[in-house]
């Protein structure tokens, strides 16, 4: 009796290619299309921008952390170390 391709391969994964795993989503078919895909980024400007506003929360929480720091390693609170108090 004859076998079919099928029971010839004892596992059909072995045979086929493996895919390359990524770890972003794949983009849809028409973000990559479109002739404006690259104006959807965010770019450097003047003013009340989207970028300039996130780079500023950046700034902002890297401060934040910075004078916690401060505060931790000299046991003083900002206001004593400025001289204030």
């Amino acid at each position: 009796m004859p076998q079919s391709p099928d029971a010839a391969s004892p596992d059909p994964a072995a045979t086929e290619t493996p895919t390359p795993v990524t770890t972003e989503a794949a983009a849809p078919e028409t973000a990559t299309a479109s002739p404006d895909a690259t104006t959807d980024r965010m770019s450097p400007g003047f003013g009340w921008v989207p970028y300039a506003e996130r780079i500023n929360g950046r700034f902002a929480m890297v401060g934040f952390v910075a004078l916690l720091l401060l505060e931790l390693i000299t046991r003083q609170d900002f206001f004593t170390w400025l001289g204030l108090r």
